[in-house]
């Protein structure tokens, strides 16, 4: 069964925007990690640079997260995409 990464690179304004928006956008990933439809989230080393990244269990939660996330409707996010995942191996962290 496929996965769905979404792909965040951040806006001109990030550096304004991200610590203002940040309670929401939380608040956001908790609720979908809560309901199961949210795997995994996180930044890469150089977030303003690299972006983030997102793990969903299917396309319609990952589309509805990005479609309400405060950091993309601010404008934080300056781009996203998705992508369709085929993981091979699941190891427990």
């Amino acid at each position: 069964m496929p996965l769905y990464v979404t792909f965040y690179e951040t806006g001109p304004d990030a550096l304004e925007l991200l610590p203002v928006h940040y309670p929401a956008h939380r608040a956001r990933v908790d609720e979908f990690h809560a309901r199961g439809d949210l795997l995994m989230v996180g930044t890469f080393a150089n977030p303003i640079e690299e972006g983030a990244m997102g793990v969903f269990r299917t396309r319609e939660a990952a589309e509805e997260f990005v479609a309400g996330d405060p950091f993309v409707t601010s404008g934080a996010v300056g781009n996203w995409y998705l992508r369709e995942w085929n993981e091979v191996l699941t190891t427990d962290l």
